[in-house]
């Protein structure tokens, strides 16, 4: 029987390995209650997660935005 690591059923969790061994795992979920009780916290604490607002700030969006206005009245010159 194959030893799964907590990295493994994390890597499941987020759908990030091979279909190959994502089988596996899952025959594995099926038959080992232990590996099935580590897996059921894992998702449970990724429920518990507060998602992540990804946004860059307005001096960021200000520059890019200057830079733009700058380029496209150079272009407009030539």
């Amino acid at each position: 029987m194959t030893k799964f690591t907590p990295e493994d059923l994390v890597q499941y969790l987020y759908k990030e390995m091979s279909e190959q061994k994502s089988t596996a795992i899952k025959a594995a979920l099926d038959t080992d209650w232990d590996l099935r009780e580590s897996f059921e916290q894992l998702k449970e604490a990724q429920k518990n997660l507060e998602p992540i607002e990804l946004s860059p700030r307005d001096e960021a969006i200000n520059k890019i935005l200057q830079h733009t206005t700058k380029n496209v009245g150079q272009l407009h010159s030539h």
